[in-house]
């Protein structure tokens, strides 16, 4: 079967970086330390004036930055939502700076995640009513309300004011029917996630029968076909040699099922615990859009469709990516050799 995605514009990305989970180092090159010893991460403001995200007291009382870690969104969501007049604005406003690069850079979705912001489910609840209509008031194209608990999914539904055009829910599961009813309710587009009622799927043939399922789910709910975006999966390579076979099979017999369907979403766990994990993504975007994928959960600064459309399959340092995510790699040392020797640029 031909592939469907033939240019940047056929593919629909999800952008994936308004999320709570978002890491930057703290000695890396994006977080600043300022002459009187407090940190900030700089950002450029709504009218380009350079601007500060300060890291907070309360953050330097948490794990993550004790690991060396700022969860820069975590800050920023939380400022809006407890924050003083001031650091309630520089919340807002850093939103907006990641709205416009990952518009400008193709999102046609912006995926907006809160769950990792404080562990009480209110907390989150009002965090995602904030994001929602911050992110909102910048926004020229539609949320993707996403959340591992269907109650965050419905606050996000009920700020969001549509004019930008119709949401994605992210997502609907064989575990979690109940979110059918919000996609109906509010006129929304859905992700279908190929987990089944037993957790994860280990192959592609449960890959194949839990898409079945959901789909058949949506469908039966009033759904469209178009309007569905199936999540078959992605696992990363580092953990089982055969787990890139398995899904792009899979892809390729659900596109053949259900031509109309939207099928990618969370691409980039391909290459988790991985170096050079842009090559990795590329390379497996790549070969998933051979397989039949037209939609993807991506950063789109990063992972650019241009430069995953054009890629150069003949190149050594391409060759490597795609033997291991083929499975001709048992353990992926071929590829982690040829970085430590420099070979994969």
């Amino acid at each position: 079967m031909p592939r469907v995605v033939q240019s940047p514009e056929q593919f629909t990305i999800v952008g994936e970086n308004i999320h709570a989970t978002r890491v930057l180092l703290r000695k890396g090159r994006r977080v600043k330390t300022l002459d009187d010893g407090s940190e900030a991460v700089p950002f450029r403001g709504d009218g380009g004036q350079p601007r500060l995200l300060a890291v907070p007291d309360w953050f330097k009382a948490t794990q993550p930055y004790e690991q060396g870690q700022v969860k820069h969104f975590m800050i920023a969501v939380m400022n809006g939502c407890d924050g003083s007049g001031d650091e309630r604005e520089r919340g807002a406003e850093y939103i907006r700076a990641e709205v416009r690069k990952q518009v400008k850079a193709g999102a046609k979705y912006l995926d907006v995640n809160v769950d990792e912001v404080h562990y009480d489910l209110d907390t989150q609840k009002r965090a995602m009513r904030w994001a929602v209509g911050a992110i909102q008031e910048a926004s020229p194209v539609p949320l993707s309300i996403d959340s591992s608990n269907s109650e965050i999914i419905a606050e996000g539904l009920a700020e969001y004011d549509g004019r930008a055009g119709r949401p994605l829910v992210n997502s609907l599961s064989l575990e979690r029917p109940e979110t059918l009813d919000m996609v109906k309710d509010h006129d929304a587009r859905v992700i279908a996630l190929a987990t089944g009622d037993a957790g994860m799927p280990e192959d592609e043939d449960q890959r194949v029968e839990n898409a079945r399922a959901v789909i058949d789910l949506a469908l039966s709910g009033g759904v469209a076909i178009e309007d569905i975006f199936c999540d078959l999966v992605v696992f990363p390579i580092s953990v089982d040699p055969q787990y890139g076979n398995h899904y792009f099979n899979a892809v390729s017999r659900v596109r053949q099922e259900f031509p109309g369907l939207h099928i990618g979403m969370g691409l980039s766990n391909v290459s988790f615990g991985m170096p050079n994990r842009k090559l990795i993504n590329q390379a497996f975007i790549h070969l998933a859009i051979e397989a039949g994928i037209d939609a993807g959960l991506i950063d789109p600064i990063q992972t650019k469709l241009s430069d995953v459309l054009s890629l150069d399959t003949e190149s050594e340092r391409v060759r490597l990516a795609v033997d291991m995510l083929e499975g001709r790699d048992d353990f992926c040392m071929s590829y982690i050799q040829a970085f430590r020797d420099g070979r994969l640029g």
